[in-house]
């Protein structure tokens, strides 16, 4: 009974691995498609999306989940020579 149970659990791994491959390919070719304008738009939609996820799963307003990305993205980093001068 355990091979049929791996075996199914195998076997859909699988299918769901090739459909994501696939929808994968289609969502790049489709985005390659696209003018450079529309792109930029899609990128920036998907960032206000992500923001808006990363907010509503720390419970707190946009304006603080972009000073907490924004502190996070800088933390550890060097500041850069040119713009202590």
């Amino acid at each position: 009974m355990a091979d049929a149970a791996e075996w199914c659990a195998q076997s859909y791994t699988g299918r769901v691995s090739a459909l994501a491959d696939y929808l994968r390919e289609q969502t790049a070719d489709d985005v390659r498609r696209m003018e450079p304008e529309a792109r930029l738009l899609l990128a920036l939609r998907l960032g206000d999306d992500d923001l808006a996820l990363y907010c509503a799963a720390a419970g707190i307003d946009p304006e603080e989940g972009r000073d907490r990305v924004m502190r996070q993205r800088q933390a550890g980093r060097r500041p850069s020579g040119s713009a202590q001068r």
